[in-house]
């Protein structure tokens, strides 16, 4: 099964920037979206079906233009799975899933932390992350986790781990949370595979930040630990430029 997940920044914005041709070149089983920024009523699907994904799930923010989740898959899953229940993480829209017969995707936009109010909620949003996904695993072991988390785990991460060690992304409390949420029985996919630096999937706008690749590694396939013998091949797309992110992609022998 081939796997990505992208941050869109606006899937309209994407559309108009050749996003449905890159699709149908990258060719994957299962993609999973965020930041989508639209409701699904905004949107032509029918587009989507005609690049081969027939069955395409969206989670909104109840804000309009603002936050938002999806999947796209050539398979029909067995069930899908409208955010969390958790009503303090669902009104942005930030959580969807699709179980198929042999394994479950997640698609999640975790919280950026801008000021000190969104800060708080990136904060309580992690802690009920870990509790919930520390059941769903109970129910459903193989498990993988998509989505932009906004934490750059470790140094390697970041292009400028000194200057940034302040910044919400790079905190130690967030790096120290990533750490703990893979211990609870996760994979970081890429870096399984990949201890090369200078790899990044987000960058500023500002200062040309992109051509001088001064970016941050945001954008996670995490693998629940079942599935560790399955990971076959885990790179991030840094040619796709719908975005301020670039996709990632993670291949799974199943």
């Amino acid at each position: 099964m081939k796997i990505v997940s992208y941050n869109v920044n606006g899937i309209r914005a994407a559309l108009k920037k050749g996003f449905l041709e890159w699709l149908v070149a990258t060719d994957p089983d299962v993609i999973c979206l965020q930041e989508i920024k639209a409701q699904e009523e905004q949107l032509d699907l029918g587009v989507f079906e005609s690049a081969g994904y027939p069955y395409n799930y969206w989670f909104s923010a109840q804000k309009k233009g603002y936050s938002g989740v999806a999947i796209l898959s050539k398979i029909k899953p067995k069930n899908i799975v409208y955010g969390t229940g958790i009503e303090s993480m669902d009104f942005e829209g930030r959580n969807i899933r699709a179980d198929f017969s042999d394994i479950s995707v997640m698609s999640m936009y975790l919280p950026s932390g801008t000021n000190i109010q969104r800060l708080e909620h990136k904060f309580e949003y992690m802690d009920l992350l870990q509790n919930y996904v520390d059941e769903l695993k109970k129910e459903l072991p193989n498990l993988v986790i998509c989505g932009d988390y906004n934490i750059c785990h470790e140094a390697i991460d970041i292009h400028d781990p000194v200057r940034n060690k302040n910044v919400s992304g790079f905190l130690p409390e967030e790096r120290a949370w990533m750490t703990n949420f893979l211990k609870s029985g996760f994979i970081d996919a890429f870096r399984a595979l990949n201890n090369a630096p200078h790899q990044y999937s987000w960058w500023s706008y500002r200062a040309n930040a992109r051509a001088n690749n001064k970016g941050w590694r945001l954008d996670y396939t995490l693998v629940s630990t079942p599935l560790k013998e399955n990971i076959k091949r885990a790179v991030i797309l840094t040619e796709a430029v719908h975005s301020d992110h670039c996709p990632v992609l993670l291949e799974l022998n199943l």
